[in-house]
């Protein structure tokens, strides 16, 4: 009988303490009632956004054009996506038909419930945040105009809040509902994370398509070409590019890390399910259930420190944004410490678990060091992404000097510099990986990857908040209000692009550990531990697989981009070919067919890399080929951890740059000129911006969800295989 099988023997047992015992109810009760709670500040948030003043009639025609362009994409891939679910809930629902193994296992249309339930929770939380992201964009400009920097910020975090909390309100009620109606069986509850990383690697693609195919025309035709302001209103993709920010940017990133939350939580209850045993046989049903529900109560604690944080930022914004949020950050990480601590030790855990050669055992003080190594693991390689990606540091300010010898140097610089921070932050996610391990066995791997993550209302919130101040921004300008109000709105978005980049970092780390965590339960539930060597052919062939994935995935994305921005291009210099007046003032652009342009780019462009992800492991697995299963999935995650922090760092830092010289912060040392915008080094970092861009907002965040849903795919088929 294999450990999956075991424990659900374990689960049916009755003789014994039963699952749902009084402290499972109460606990539960908790992490429902924290979910509750965020949903209760979601709507507090939105009524406080929707009550400021939107501004002027021509700021809310502009606004309602970006809200009818978001509504109508999501409207569409949800549709491609929900053609997708239809079919893995077909495959979900047959399976017992066609193997006995998965029929004893569990693998049956209950698991397929859970997974439709996990694609719901991911596709409101993305439709939650895109509805408030598209209505508070208004709102931040014209308090930028009326009081200035604070209630601008204040207006701002409101609408990244109402993201960020939402994703942890969705994601716990969603995970509660499974687990009450299924009783803690851990294939069917897999099905949920599953459902949820299905949904957020099309939303994250798609979106991603569409926002960067949108901005790389727009970039490249108005800066570079005619000369003109970003989100200057003769720009007919400018508001392809406005409504492209909230697509990718904020519906894309709310089922992304809606998606990295849930396998964190889920990924240690598998791993509590197969790798840990009590060191008293009586109480072996008693102790796992207790280890399974730990993360479901320290997520509840997660939702109440993110409020803490959004709280912190929001009444006391102050005038130095990225300091309000790096502040609202810190309040969040350290209460959940705090409470992280009194949990674990009111627990009073103590399990054995499966080691790498012997068995260990292991306390709840060692749960708590895996969880604080999480948090750690998340803030160094936020750091990290800060220190590579802000004009704070050196490296950003010297990309953005050496923007005045051309484009191929900025884009050069910008590479370099996005490999070079592969090294520090793949160190302290190592250091941080084995510490958890000794800590805590496989089990604190889990614990560590949703330590990073427990604060993701706060952190969503701060990610979210930076495409609302960028469309602040574009609204200010193709509304014509004083330049005072661009300087502001420029100011949060630049921050907002920092913070972008250490969310990322957070994610980015999180999906290594979870993707771990899901390994090694997938090697555990499909019983193949003795075969995974490295003189095992099989599964040196799936390492070498693996590896090569996430660039053929990547390389898929960067082509619809590249395609999408093509005819982009194309249609801006037509209309400002056919129609000279558009350049004059005279002549309206048509925005609505570039917004149809950037739509059937994104479906078309996110459909088959989506489909290449779902369909490679499964089949895989269906040759019999297990151990080679599991060589593919640490193959995708050594590559795809790398790639991803390189695309997400070097990205940011070419959009940086750029934005550091339209700062004027940049001269030539022979003249002493300023090198601002409209100059050859300001067109220079336009075009290391337009590289970057699919990097950081396309690529990297889609490898992150890529190596997880491989992963929680084969865990959730493994009886079927």
């Amino acid at each position: 009988m294999t450990p999956a099988m075991t424990c659900l023997t374990l689960a049916a047992d009755k003789s014994g303490l039963p699952p749902w015992s009084g402290s499972t109810w109460l606990l539960w009760l908790f992490a429902l009632a924290c979910g509750l709670g965020a949903m209760w500040a979601v709507t507090w948030l939105r009524r406080d956004v929707l009550s400021r003043d939107e501004g002027s009639e021509e700021m809310k025609q502009i606004s309602q054009a970006v809200q009818e362009g978001a509504s109508a994409f999501l409207g569409r891939e949800y549709k491609w996506i929900a053609l997708f679910v239809a079919i893995i809930f077909a495959l979900l629902l047959l399976a017992p038909m066609f193997s006995d193994t998965a029929a004893a296992n569990g693998l049956s249309g209950k698991t397929g419930i859970a997974f439709l339930v996990g694609a719901l929770m991911s596709a409101l939380a993305g439709y939650n945040g895109m509805y408030i992201a598209t209505r508070s964009n208004a709102r931040t400009a014209q308090a930028a105009h009326t009081g200035g920097m604070e209630p601008a910020l204040s207006v701002a975090i409101s609408g990244g809040a109402v993201m960020g909390l939402g994703v942890v309100g969705f994601s716990i009620i969603g995970l509660c509902a499974v687990l009450f109606i299924f009783d803690f069986q851990p294939v069917i509850v897999n099905g949920y994370a599953m459902g949820a990383s299905l949904v957020a690697l099309f939303a994250r693609s798609g979106g991603g398509i569409y926002t960067k195919g949108a901005d790389m025309g727009a970039d490249l035709v108005g800066k570079v070409e005619q000369g003109i302001p970003e989100d200057d209103p003769r720009n007919p993709a400018t508001i392809a590019d406005n409504v492209g920010d909230n697509v990718g940017d904020v519906a894309g990133l709310g089922s992304d890390l809606m998606e990295s939350y849930v396998e964190s939580i889920i990924a240690a209850m598998a791993l509590a399910s197969v790798t840990a045993f009590a060191v008293d046989a009586a109480k072996e049903a008693s102790v796992k259930m207790s280890l399974m529900i730990l993360p479901l109560a320290l997520a509840g604690l997660g939702i109440i420190a993110s409020i803490l944080g959004v709280a912190h930022v929001k009444f006391f914004p102050g005038r130095d944004a990225q300091k309000s949020l790096m502040h609202g950050t810190y309040v969040a990480a350290i209460s959940f410490i705090v409470f992280a601590f009194i949990a674990c030790a009111i627990s009073g855990l103590q399990y054995g678990s499966e080691g790498v050669s012997s068995t260990n055992l292991h306390t709840w003080m060692g749960i708590f060091k895996a969880l604080v190594l999480g948090v750690i693991g998340g803030v160094a390689v936020g750091f990290l992404s800060e220190v590579y990606t802000s004009a704070k540091f050196g490296g950003v300010r010297k990309l953005a000097d050496e923007c005045r010898m051309g484009p191929a140097i900025t884009v050069t610089g910008g590479i370099g510099l996005g490999m070079k921070s592969t090294g520090w932050a793949v160190l302290a996610l190592i250091f941080c990986l084995l510490g958890a391990y000794l800590s805590a066995g496989y089990y604190g791997i889990a614990i560590a990857a949703f330590g990073m993550l427990a604060t993701t209302g706060m952190i969503v919130a701060v990610d979210a908040y930076g495409p609302i101040a960028d469309n602040a921004g574009g609204i200010a300008e193709m509304a014509h209000m004083p330049p005072e109000v661009r300087g502001i709105t420029d100011n949060l978005d630049a921050v907002g692009n920092t913070t972008a980049a250490i969310g990322k970092g957070f994610a980015i780390g999180s999906a290594a550990f979870a993707a771990m965590g899901l390994l090694v339960a997938f090697v555990h539930s499909a019983d193949i531990t003795r075969e995974l060597t490295l003189t095992n052919p099989a599964v040196i062939a799936g390492l070498l697989g693996g590896a090569m994935l996430p660039f053929v995935f990547s390389a898929m994305l960067f082509k619809a981009v590249g395609k999408a921005a093509f005819n982009m291009i194309d249609e801006v210099r037509r209309q400002l070919r056919e129609k000279p007046g558009i350049m004059e003032g005279k002549d309206r652009p048509d925005y609505a067919q570039c917004v149809a342009i950037s739509t059937d780019g994104a479906i078309r462009g996110m459909l088959f890399p989506g489909a290449m992800a779902i369909a490679v492991p499964i089949i895989i697995g269906l040759t019999g080929y297990t151990d080679a299963l599991a060589g593919l999935l640490i193959g995708a995650l050594a590559s795809g951890l790398m790639l991803g922090i390189f695309c997400a760092n070097s990205g940011g830092a070419m959009d940086n740059a750029k934005k550091y010289i339209e700062e004027g912060k940049i001269t030539d040392p022979k003249t002493g000129e300023v090198q601002g915008k409209g100059s050859e080094t300001h067109k220079a970092a336009v075009v290391g911006d337009t590289v970057g861009d699919p990097l950081k907002d396309t690529v990297g965040p889609s490898i992150n969800i890529l190596i997880k849903l491989m992963a929680v795919i084969s865990l959730v088929f493994a009886p079927l295989f």
